[in-house]
């Protein structure tokens, strides 16, 4: 008679190593292609330490604590007196000395807030590091688009700017003048309006050198930043203004938090209600200029949130991968499976193109002040790159989550935390109709510029497959009265055929599958139905992850 076998819980087999350790750069083909094309191939050993360094277990380890260990409200000190500090775990405080050390805050400004073309170098930072923690970077990406809006007042800007230049973070709470270097966050939305900021109800009084703010705002994200954009009703019409935490006489100024937010997810960053009690701040732009000054901004901002969440795609896409090539289930490894390798593989594609468009867009503004076409570009395909990627993100990384099955619907593991990080992209800096409707103001205002980009996309796609049918629904669209009812749809064919077209310039073998099943007459609403054929299965996740 055989010996009884033995089973004990602590004997773990078949399942995937941890996927920690990692370089996010160097395993990351389809980045590295799309850098070279768009010019920033010089910066690849940079690129290359900053890859390895935030893909450690370290690192891993350290966005765990992050989120795990949420900001706190300190309304009062000791004493009694009203201080509104927020405290941040260690590991909130690294990460930003980490991304501010990189320049990721500043690297596209120059000292008098000219503009430095170093907008796709940036953005794979950017897209890194959100690999990672993406909490953090709510007041990175806000810091870097302020300089934008106070360019339309250059006396308030120049202040400040050798502060935000500096690459040596500063978390001390004190006057911004006494720092090594600030951050800036912004406060525009209020209870009654949200994205109606022209609903906002605070009010802003003209003083002898400035203004006094009273109001509130139902959301300030970052607020131990050391001053904030925000908008008030000033004598003249809804105004931009900058706000420090401090008045020029070293008081601390009216910046009363009423709570921070219990949000979803991006639990490491702190999200307040606040309210304005007499408030000193800055006028930033001519009053009732206060939309104009502070979309100058929002352009930047939004921008971010889709190299942000390509991010998301891109590491919830590589965690799957890895956990199929380890995982064994009916006698073969999950990537073996040819179900599983088509889900990949469709997987795979959208992430491509989504990482093409971009770095695409961000060469277009690295080249907007020289050329007036790729200022067009960028203006009309930001808001519309933020819809198409931002809303892909949650329902890609749930197909990733599952993949891995239950073990990526615990909290021990990254892609938990990644859902539930992934819906507030596509809400920050305004959701799906606003950057729809955004689109179709730009599609109108820059007229035959807009026709000229929508051709030099079609151009760059001439070889794909319903690219000629894209273009003529899309220049057919804009003669149509009823095309806001149809925004959507329009917007998101626009994005499709950028993404194509920008795919198209150095991965046309990538781009012709993503134009056909995305572009193309649908073959499935899921992930695994575009029907790839075999040899692009095997290119894909080739391209995806390389074996180890």
């Amino acid at each position: 008679m055989s010996a009884p076998v033995r089973l004990d819980a602590s004997d773990v087999f078949n399942q995937s190593p941890p996927y920690e350790d990692v370089d996010l750069y160097g395993s990351d083909q389809p980045l590295r292609e799309a850098l070279a094309a768009n010019g920033a191939a010089g910066d690849a050993d940079a690129l290359s330490a900053l890859g390895r360094r935030w893909g450690s277990a370290e690192m891993l380890e350290e966005a765990r604590l992050a989120n795990e260990n949420v900001p706190k409200l300190r309304t009062f000190d000791a004493k009694g007196f009203r201080r509104d500090t927020v405290e941040f775990h260690p590991a909130y405080h690294r990460f930003m000395a980490e991304s501010m050390a990189e320049g990721i805050h500043c690297s596209m400004w120059q000292a008098d807030g000219t503009h430095v073309p170093t907008e796709v170098g940036r953005a794979a930072r950017f897209y890194m590091t959100n690999q990672v923690e993406a909490g953090h970077n709510c007041p990175i990406t806000m810091t870097r688009a302020s300089v934008a809006a106070l360019a339309a007042e250059p006396a308030v800007r120049d202040r400040i700017m050798s502060k935000i230049l500096s690459r040596s973070y500063d978390r001390s709470f004190r006057p911004w003048w006494e720092k090594t270097a600030i951050t800036l966050g912004m406060g525009m939305t209020e209870k009654q309006g949200g994205t109606d900021v022209r609903a906002n109800t605070t009010r802003a009084v003209p003083t002898a050198d400035a203004y006094v703010i009273s109001g509130h705002k139902w959301f300030m994200s970052a607020p131990m930043c050391d001053a904030f954009l925000v908008l008030a009703q000033a004598p003249g019409g809804l105004t931009c203004f900058l706000m420090p935490r401090f008045k020029p006489d070293g008081a601390v100024n009216a910046i009363q938090f009423q709570r921070l937010k219990d949000k979803l997810g991006n639990r490491s960053n702190a999200s307040s209600e606040v309210e304005f009690v007499d408030a000193f701040a800055w006028r930033v732009g001519g009053e009732g200029r206060g939309v104009r000054t502070i979309i100058e901004m929002v352009q930047l901002t939004r921008l971010d949130c889709a190299i942000a969440s390509a991010g998301f795609m891109r590491i919830a896409l590589a965690q799957a991968v890895h956990h199929a090539r380890h995982r064994r289930v009916f006698q073969r490894k999950l990537v073996d499976q040819p179900m599983m390798r088509s889900v990949l593989a469709d997987l795979a594609v959208q992430v491509e193109a989504a990482v093409a468009l971009v770095l695409r867009l961000c060469r277009a503004v690295d080249r907007s002040g020289s050329d007036p076409l790729e200022a067009a570009r960028a203006r009309l395909l930001i808001p519309a790159a933020k819809y198409f990627v931002c809303k892909a993100a949650p329902g890609f990384i749930y197909e990733a989550l599952e993949c891995l099955g239950g073990n990526g619907y615990v909290e021990e593991g990254t892609l938990a935390r990644l859902y539930r990080e992934a819906p507030l992209n596509a809400i920050w800096e305004g959701s799906g109709n606003v950057m729809c409707l955004d689109v179709l103001r730009a599609l109108a205002r820059e007229g035959e510029a807009a026709r000229s980009v929508i051709s030099d996309l079609a151009e760059a796609a001439a070889d794909l497959p319903a690219t000629r049918e894209t273009t003529s629904f899309l220049i057919d669209t804009l003669k149509r009265a009823e095309t806001e009812a149809i925004a959507r749809g329009t917007v998101e064919r626009l994005a499709l055929l950028a993404a194509a077209a920008a795919l198209n310039e150095w991965a046309p073998a990538s781009a012709e599958p993503f134009a056909r099943v995305r572009l193309s007459e649908p073959h499935g609403s899921t992930y695994g139905s575009a029907g790839l054929t075999d040899a692009e299965t095997r290119r894909l996740l080739e391209r995806a992850l390389p074996a180890a």
